[in-house]
């Protein structure tokens, strides 16, 4: 599979009313996804390559008794890697206390080097950043918690 045919399904994906697809051609998997804000995610997989799988519900712990029952999560839409900057020698998109809006960018999440913007779906004011500079992210995982205004 070359990278244009990918990116074509992308697009396809993208502009579509289908929400995922799963293509096996010549020992590589594709499956394409779309996300929540219709964010699209893709991966190509070789079959004899085993990937980490993402925790069972079973395994996910949920957050400390102490967090207050008003903040909210924003978990990532896609799997990849997590920055806090839209460049290493640039300022961070928010901060620890920072007061964001909807649709304030907070990170960005690089997958299959396509840079995603991660975008604020509630106003509030940021608590915690739980996620590290340039570590991996998997869907739906924590990334910020939040106070909502």
């Amino acid at each position: 599979m070359d990278l244009t045919y990918i990116r074509n399904l992308v697009t396809l994906i993208s502009e579509s009313n289908i929400d995922e697809i799963e293509i096996e051609e010549a020992g590589k998997k594709i499956r394409i996804a779309k996300g929540k804000n219709n964010t699209v995610a893709s991966a190509i997989v070789p079959q004899q390559v085993s990937i980490l799988q993402p925790p069972s519900v079973s395994e996910i712990k949920p957050l400390a008794a102490h967090t207050p029952s008003t903040t909210k999560e924003i978990r990532s839409p896609i799997v990849g890697t997590f920055y806090h900057s839209p460049a290493p020698d640039a300022d961070a998109y928010v901060e620890v206390g920072a007061h964001i809006k909807v649709g304030t960018v907070l990170c960005i999440i690089e997958a299959m080097k396509l840079m995603n913007e991660i975008e604020s779906d509630i106003e509030g004011k940021i608590l915690k950043i739980l996620v590290e500079n340039g570590k991996p992210v998997e869907f739906n995982q924590p990334l910020f918690l939040v106070e909502p205004v």
